[in-house]
């Protein structure tokens, strides 16, 4: 399926989100300019930020640093949130996002340490994901392409199916994959499509 299955915004930051994962600062700037000139400016920073869960907080800050210069924007002030609201926040998008299989996705992170299925609920879900500022949809696209270029194919599998549980059409689903299929090479591209067709036929 090609990109146009995105709409302009949300293609420029499936696109970001897949650049980050490549590590290439050139191509993440790249992506920063695209997403200045379509994407509104709150998105890319949402899109910037919880790509912190996965490829870590060097890179995000990073990316934050060439996302000031390109676009030229101050910080924004924070949001303000109370981190109480997290944990039901986080229950509550974890469990649209993975969908019959939330509580069997608990008990098996409980089961590797009890301590990172909270951090994984309230502190990823909650405090990142949940926020506001881009639509869940949108954001599960952006880490399933992100995911795909990072090479975690488990995690890529959850988060496929987590963009359809979160409202994503199968043609979107389709764009990200090869969005990010267009910065690996053809070997991993093929291993993710094949991943991608096995979800989409259980869809």
């Amino acid at each position: 399926m090609r990109p146009e299955a995105l709409a302009g915004a949300q293609s420029s930051l499936v696109a970001l989100s897949a650049a980050l994962a490549t590590r290439d600062r050139a191509r993440v700037r790249s992506a920063l300019e695209r997403a200045y000139g379509e994407a509104d400016a709150a998105a890319v920073e949402e899109a910037i930020l919880q790509a912190h869960l996965f490829v870590g907080f060097p890179d995000m800050l990073n990316a934050l640093a060439a996302w000031r210069q390109v676009s030229g924007l101050p910080a924004p002030p924070s949001i303000g949130e109370d981190p109480a609201e997290w944990e039901e926040r986080g229950a509550d998008v974890c469990a649209r996002v993975y969908g019959a299989n939330y509580r069997k996705l608990r008990r098996n992170v409980a089961a590797l340490h009890p301590d990172v299925d909270g951090w994984m609920a309230t502190g990823g879900y909650g405090r990142v994901i949940g926020r506001p500022g881009l639509d869940l949809a949108t954001r599960e696209l952006c880490l399933a392409a992100l995911l795909a270029v990072w090479n975690v194919p488990r995690q890529l599998h959850s988060h496929l199916r987590g963009a359809l549980n979160a409202g994503a059409t199968v043609e979107q689903v389709d764009a990200a994959v090869e969005t990010a299929c267009g910065m690996i090479d053809e070997d991993r591209a093929i291993e993710v499509r094949a991943l991608w067709a096995e979800v989409r036929g259980k869809a």
